[in-house]
């Protein structure tokens, strides 16, 4: 699939570097020409020889070879390349990367490299989350490069926590997506909305729900992968869009998410209403924090707007809205009198009964109910896969997305 696909690797100094032969291979199993850059710090994890073997190519190093003076172009290996993809990156190139310093063979070909970029970071925890490390990944994010994000697990430190480089099968499966992913919604606007919203009670407390936004932002990056304009509605969440053409709309209350939902409604195509917005919120936030006092307070609340309840009145010819039930009980009945009720054209069903499923795992199950009568029952995966379903199913009850 892959046959006369040109793919540069660029292999940094972290122990993660051992898998990467794996990658190599994989890529030239689907007959991808494959070329590999390393750092010299990177030969120390893994050697020159083994990549240079399954690749079938020479791996450069240095800039220019000390024996005879030969120059090992950077230019003519970042014109080469039809896609570059650094893995493991370390904190330490994404750094140079992100402030344009060229100090070896491999930061001078990202500099060189006209072909789109993926990066994919391992390092320590702590190094995961410090704020450069974050504001560097920021940075390289804004230049449309795309992050493929490191995964939680045990680390090389004996630490549990995120730095571990996503493994070379997954690696393999994206760089294949992006050579062969469907454009289908290409020139399409797509609104989505993401993550908890915060009711205040009072300066320092707030009514809120368990929500992280993983499955919204998830269904962000897919649709702008697959050539959509995006609009994401999100509410508070520590989590960001990897795509440049998804637009954040940071909110914090229902009321804030409704009026942004509200004005970008109008010009969107497709819309899902993904986010668990609170239905209650209360009358009369206190200005002041509320002190101790007695053995009950009580908070009255009052009815916030039923933000795709109000979409599907506004509804244009040709627009499609799609929103999502999180159940406990009668699951499958509360979630088809959802989509009737609001007039959605779609109803992703979770059920908190699913074990693996609805708020805060990486992964979801769903079913996906339409008002054309058809229900699609989607197995336990990953919500990027769960993602790409759910615009799968609206593709086939949207013609003119299809």
């Amino acid at each position: 699939m892959l046959k006369g696909k040109k793919i540069l690797i660029g292999v940094t100094g972290g122990i993660a570097a051992y898998k990467i032969p794996l990658l190599v291979r994989l890529l030239k199993k689907e007959g991808a020409e494959v070329k590999v850059v390393m750092t010299p710090c990177a030969t120390d994890f893994v050697t020159p020889l083994t990549l240079s073997t399954v690749s079938q190519q020479p791996v450069l190093i240095e800039p220019y070879n000390k024996t005879d003076g030969s120059w090992n172009s950077h230019v003519d290996w970042g014109r080469w390349a039809d896609l570059f993809v650094l893995a493991p990156v370390t904190a330490n190139t994404m750094a140079k990367m992100a402030n344009g310093i060229a100090d070896n063979l491999l930061t001078t070909t990202y500099l060189a490299a006209k072909c789109p970029v993926m990066f994919a970071p391992a390092m320590d925890l702590d190094m995961f989350n410090h704020p450069t490390t974050r504001r560097n990944i920021e940075t390289l994010l804004s230049f449309g490069h795309r992050l493929i994000a490191p995964q939680s697990g045990e680390l090389a430190s004996g630490l549990i926590g995120t730095g571990r480089m996503e493994e070379p099968e997954v690696i393999f499966q994206i760089i294949r997506d992006f050579f062969f992913r469907s454009r289908d919604f290409s020139g399409k606007k797509v609104l989505i909305s993401a993550g908890p919203t915060y009711e205040r009670i009072d300066p320092v407390r707030f009514i809120g729900n368990f929500s992280t936004g993983k499955m919204g932002y998830a269904l962000a990056d897919e649709a702008a992968a697959r050539g959509a304009e995006v609009t994401l509605v999100s509410g508070p969440v520590s989590l960001s869009a990897n795509h440049p053409s998804v637009r954040v709309i940071p909110v914090t209350s229902a009321a804030q998410m409704a009026e942004a939902c509200f004005a970008e409604a109008p010009s969107s195509d497709v819309i899902i209403m993904a986010a668990a917005v609170a239905d209650y919120t209360p009358s009369n936030p206190a200005s002041e924090k509320i002190k101790k006092a007695g053995e009950e307070l009580t908070v009255a609340l009052k009815k916030t707007t039923d933000i795709l309840a109000e979409l599907g009145k506004r509804k244009k010819a040709g627009q499609f809205i799609a929103g999502f039930a999180l159940e406990t009980t009668n699951e499958n009945e509360h979630a088809i009198g959802k989509l009737k009720n609001k007039n959605a054209d779609m109803i992703v069903l979770n059920s908190l009964n699913d074990e693996g499923a609805g708020f805060g795992h990486d992964t979801n199950k769903v079913t996906i109910f339409t008002a054309s009568g058809s229900r699609t029952d989607v197995p336990l995966k990953s919500k990027k896969e769960i993602a790409g379903a759910i615009l799968d199913a609206i593709v086939r009850e949207q013609p003119i997305i299809a």
